[in-house]
């Protein structure tokens, strides 16, 4: 018997958005059929975002208005963890400034690795953070490269102002292939469509569904929400009518304006579904990936009290389209652009420099003096206020859920960028300090003097022939959505 709930839940999107028909009209000499599945469109990473920037704004989101709540467990869920032997978790823990006395955990190696952690948070009475998050790739010119989505979402658990209680679990193993990739292939062997449909969805999920029925003593009339992830529309429709549930409760499988997440996609459906939801009532979820794994929620009094910090709904309503494909492939390095002789620089990250830096580096912790109240990045042994400037006075001060606004700004075509041009200047914050830093998210011509800022995590540079991605904060838009997260 579960003692646990959902606490907060909150997803997260990229702002960019492929047009598949841009990939249909790139890919149709090659594959005719594509022009079948052009519509909508496909959320992709910027340039400076992966499974892990994006889990770290999930779980922003997830957090928002409970930072001082006591994590023990954090959970990272991906099978495109930009790391395969660094801990993905402590990375995320350290970014999100938590406290160091955390259980740090990467669960990896199957698309249901999502809802698995989630499960094991669920058991265990300690609050928990599980993001799952997906940066999934796929053959050019493939039918895949049209359905995936990129994106992540972040859920806490614990016992304490619970948004929804557990009912049942039920999980199924079966090592039915539907699809593979092996260790350092970077995209998916896909098996046939239908076979995998008709041998594999449709007689992995109704048993599942029966069992976790029959564990909470309901009918399939008394579910209100129905998640369905790892199988396409059509199945889903037939997996709904078997188990006798009706189609109208199905929840939008998010495939018309983002696609299929992959780990993630089960839990921004649930996101979904709770941001909609009134008391009281169930949401089944259900992710066919090597079997099946199925929960079952009652949704407390306390549901939709708070808004989320950004809808699912908003955010698929405010993303930017984009129609070039090619700059989708280079930003995944499935292309090789020639960037000039200024890009052949070594890369090399100092190790020993970021170990001593960690904080401020990956926690954008600068300096407050005790003194005088100055707030400062970095922070430094010496205040920099000159009517001040005294020593050792400096306390940690976090600047990543500030706001801050656009002192001047540069566009630089010259300077190496991944996305053209280089955007950087100086940001001045809400209630204090000044940085020079990168800004993201914007196009051409966006910025301005005295436009407010956020600041998010994001990839700073790659070192390719170290296989090594340092990570730091860039400045980016301010969303026209605000509130606090469910929690």
């Amino acid at each position: 018997m579960f003692r646990t709930g959902i606490t907060s839940i909150a997803g997260y999107l990229p702002r960019r958005r492929l047009l598949r028909k841009a990939i249909v009209d790139a890919g149709k000499w090659a594959n005719p059929g594509l022009a079948a599945h052009g519509k909508g469109r496909r959320t992709i990473c910027s340039h400076d975002e992966d499974s892990l920037t994006m889990a770290v704004e999930a779980s922003r989101f997830c957090l928002a208005g409970a930072d001082d709540t006591p994590l023990g467990l954090i959970q990272f869920a991906s099978t495109t963890a930009p790391f395969a032997d660094r801990a993905n978790s402590v990375i995320l823990n350290e970014a999100l400034g938590r406290s160091a006395d955390v259980r740090c955990s990467d669960v990896t190696g199957f698309l249901g690795c999502g809802v698995t952690a989630l499960i094991n948070a669920l058991e265990c009475e300690r609050p928990a953070l599980t993001v799952a998050s997906e940066k999934r790739l796929a053959k050019a010119a493939s039918v895949q490269e049209l359905s995936l989505g990129h994106g992540a979402a972040a859920v806490t658990t614990g016992t304490d102002n619970v948004i929804a209680r557990v009912l049942a679990a039920h999980s199924i193993a079966a090592d039915f292939v539907d699809h593979y990739r092996t260790a350092g292939a970077q995209t998916d062997y896909l098996l046939e469509e239908r076979w995998v449909r008709d041998e594999g969805q449709m007689k992995a999920a109704p048993p599942a569904i029966a069992a976790i029925l029959t564990a909470a003593n309901l009918g399939p009339g008394d579910i209100h929400h129905l998640v369905l992830a790892g199988a396409s529309r059509a199945a889903a429709r037939q997996i709904a009518a078997q188990g006798g549930i009706p189609e109208a409760r199905l929840v939008d499988m998010l495939d018309a304006g983002c696609g299929d997440t992959g780990s993630a996609q089960a839990l921004l459906l649930l996101c979904h579904a709770l941001e909609t939801a009134g008391p009281g009532e169930t949401i089944l979820l259900v992710n066919i990936a090597q079997g099946c794994q199925a929960l079952l929620f009652e949704t407390t009094d306390a549901v939709g009290k708070q808004a989320p910090v950004r809808s699912i709904r908003s955010q698929l309503d405010g993303g930017v389209d984009d129609d070039n494909y090619l700059r989708f492939l280079s930003f995944n390095d499935q292309i090789d652009i020639d960037w000039g002789i200024r890009a052949e620089r070594d890369n090399r990250t100092a190790l020993s420099a970021f170990n001593r830096h960690r904080k401020t580096a990956t926690g954008f912790v600068g300096g407050l003096c005790t003194a005088c109240g100055t707030r400062q990045f970095p922070k430094g042994r010496c205040c920099v206020n000159p009517e001040c400037r005294q020593f050792d006075t400096l306390v940690d001060e976090p600047f990543e859920h500030k706001v801050g606004t656009v002192k001047s700004y540069t566009e630089d075509w010259l300077a190496v960028s991944a996305n053209p041009p280089l955007m950087y200047g100086n940001v001045t914050f809400d209630d204090g300090g000044v940085i020079m830093m990168e800004f993201t998210d914007f196009e051409p011509g966006e910025l301005r003097v005295g436009l407010p800022v956020r600041f998010v995590f994001r990839i700073k540079e790659k070192d390719p022939k170290r296989q090594f991605h340092r990570y730091f904060w860039k400045a980016a838009p301010v969303h026209g959505e605000e509130g606090t997260a469910h929690g």
